[in-house]
Formats: structure tokens, sequence, C-alpha cells
């Protein structure tokens, strides 16, 4: 008997191949949805890796660079240097008072009106260019010296006449050349004229103390002879250096000549003084040449519009040698008898001056002794 056929509405069997086919394919889409899920989280994880590590990386090296050059907010003064935070500041107060030597000595100049100039001569300061500190050379040539270089001497003079040589000229600010052939254009320069001099106490000094004062290397520049006429016998008040960067040591150089000679300032001088002082606080004066002033009484003052007293002129520059004419018929041929005579250079103000005598016009003639 054959058996008995399952049931038509029974659940049918699945045959052995086909269930396990089935589970294979169950298997792959696992594995495959596993797959998609890790390379999508690698995904995100290799995306993310460089902000997390490269981010504390960045903000731990920018601090460090930025912080070492600029400590303080920028647009702010360092600490360190608050002097830049009141330069500024300055312009607001007031002009600084004079100050420093030179601005003290000029306090104790006495201040008063200018006296009469009546009796002024040239002659009244003494010997032009006299050898006052007994070197051997003459006043205008010792100054030349001092103040050129890059010189050139005469020959058989031992250093003392200068042919040529280079100046920073003071006044201008420049630099000029010196030639003896045109010896006009450096002139030697009083720098208290002795004009003012004059009428400002000189008249009562000493005729020494005069040619002294005079001959002062203290007292004298080499300049520029077009500026030098210009100033004249200009005081501080009338006349200054173009050469604004002179002006501080130009007036420091008329208070030490004052002061040392007892001469005084006018009101209107005095405040010059005091207005170029204020632009250079501690102005020191210059160092003194260390010529002593002759002995004698040096009157703190002399009232102003007095003229001289007549015991306080001047004698002559020089007596000639006995035997020899006096005033003027006075006649020397050249040199050689100018100085056979005189013993020394001749100026216009000795008689028998002649201008051949004084080839490079400076005011001196037969400056070097013959030989």
């Amino acid at each position: 008997m054959k058996g008995t056929p399952a049931p038509p509405n029974g659940p049918a069997q699945t045959p052995p191949k086909a269930s396990k086919a089935k589970k294979l394919l169950v298997g792959a889409g696992i594995l495959c949805a596993m797959v998609a899920c890790g390379n999508g989280l690698g995904s995100k994880a290799s995306d993310s890796e460089p902000t997390v590590s490269a981010s504390p990386t960045v903000s731990t090296k920018a601090p460090r660079v930025t912080a070492e050059p600029t400590p303080t907010p920028s647009g702010s003064f360092p600490t360190q240097t608050p002097e830049i935070i009141v330069e500024p500041s300055s312009a607001a107060t007031p002009t600084p008072e004079a100050s420093g030597d030179a601005a003290t000595v000029l306090a104790t100049l006495p201040v008063k009106g200018r006296a009469a100039k009546t009796g002024y001569r040239r002659a009244e300061f003494g010997q032009r260019w006299r050898d006052i500190d007994r070197n051997g050379c003459d006043t205008r040539n010792d100054i030349l010296n001092r103040d050129l270089t890059n010189k050139t001497w005469r020959a058989n003079t031992r250093g003392c006449v200068v042919l040529s040589g280079i100046l920073a000229e003071p006044y201008s600010g420049e630099t000029r050349y010196f030639d003896k052939s045109q010896a006009s254009a450096i002139q030697i320069d009083h720098v208290v004229a002795l004009s003012d001099a004059w009428q400002k106490g000189a008249q009562a000094l000493t005729a020494a103390q005069r040619e002294t004062l005079a001959n002062d290397p203290l007292n004298l520049l080499a300049v520029d002879g077009r500026l030098n006429q210009q100033k004249s016998d200009g005081d501080a008040a009338t006349w200054l250096p173009p050469h604004k960067g002179f002006r501080c040591a130009y007036v420091s150089r008329q208070i030490a000549v004052k002061a040392k000679y007892r001469l005084w300032v006018t009101p209107a001088e005095r405040d010059a003084m005091v207005r170029i002082l204020s632009n250079c606080p501690g102005q020191a004066l210059p160092a003194d040449s260390g010529v002593v002033v002759p002995s004698g009484t040096v009157p703190e003052s002399v009232p102003p519009d007095q003229p001289a007293s007549p015991q306080n002129v001047a004698p002559p520059v020089a007596d000639p040698a006995p035997g020899v004419p006096a005033g003027p018929g006075a006649s020397y041929a050249n040199c050689r008898e100018v100085w056979a005579i005189l013993g020394r250079p001749i100026t216009p103000q000795d008689s028998g001056f002649r201008d051949k005598f004084d080839g490079d016009h400076d005011g001196v003639g037969c400056e070097s002794r013959p030989r």
C-alpha cells in the first residue's frame, strides 16, 4: 500500500538546498550592512581627526609666538619706555627758563644802557694781532691755526703763517676754503665787537686790558668775511649768526667775554641772550683761553653816556726807535726797515704804513721778519 500524502492545507516543506541558500543570502546582507556601517564610521573618524589633532597644535603655538614681541595691546606704549609718552606733552608747557653755566653767568652781568661812542678808535685797543701768548706767532695766525684743518704754512715760519686750509665756518654752517692770497674771504671776528665793548665798559679799562681783550683768543673766531662785515659791531639784540645751530655757542662766548672783562649788556641784549639760551638748557661757557687779564683796577661798570676819562686813553701803539722820525713824516722803504725800526709788523695806525706792506689785505703789514 502506498504512503498517505500530506494534507493539502498543511505547511510546505522547504527543500534542504533552498534553505541553505537563503541563509547565505541573509548572512551576506548582514555582512554588507556591517561593512557599509563600518566604512561610514571610518569616514567620519578620518574627517574629524585633523580638526581634533591640528586644533590644539595651532592653539598652543600661536600664543607663544605672539605673546613675546607684543606684551601689551597694539597701539599702546610699552611700559619700559615712559619717556615716549611724556615727550609730546612738552609742546604744551611754557618755554623753559634759560639755565646752565651760560645762563647763570648772564644773570650776574650788569644790565644798563649803552654808553656814548665818543672817543672810540681802533687804536684804543692797542696793537693788532699782538703775540699775546708769546709763542712766536701773531694772534691772527694763532686763530687760523686753531680753527682751520688741512693747513699749509709758509716756509721758514715754524708752522705759524698759514697759507691755506679748510674752515668749518661757524656763522653759516658751511665749509669754506682759506687761501692767503684772498685772505679777506676769511676774517678773524671779535665775537664781542670792540666798538660794542667800548660802549659797554671797555672805555674804563686800562690800555693793557683793552689790548688783551682785542687779542684774547676767547673773543676771536675765524669766520666768513661777508658775514663778519654784515655783523659789524652788532650785539645779540641786533645780529645773530644765520646758522641757528651755532647761536647758543655764539651767545655763550659773548657772555664769557663780557664776564671776564666786566662788561655789561643792554636790556634788549640780555633778553635776546635769554631767548637763545632757552633753546639749549644747560649750555656751558666755552673753555677760557688761559690769557690773563693784566693787573689794574677793573671797575664794576662805567656810567652810561659817559666818555672815557683822559687817563684811560691808550698810548700810541708803538714808539719808533730813537732818531727815527715819528708822526706823519715816518717812512719805510721795505719790510726789512719796518722790522729794524719797529721790531714788529706794521698796521694802518702806524705812521709810515703803506698798502704794499699788506699784500693779503688783512690789516697787518710785514707779518714775518725778513731774513
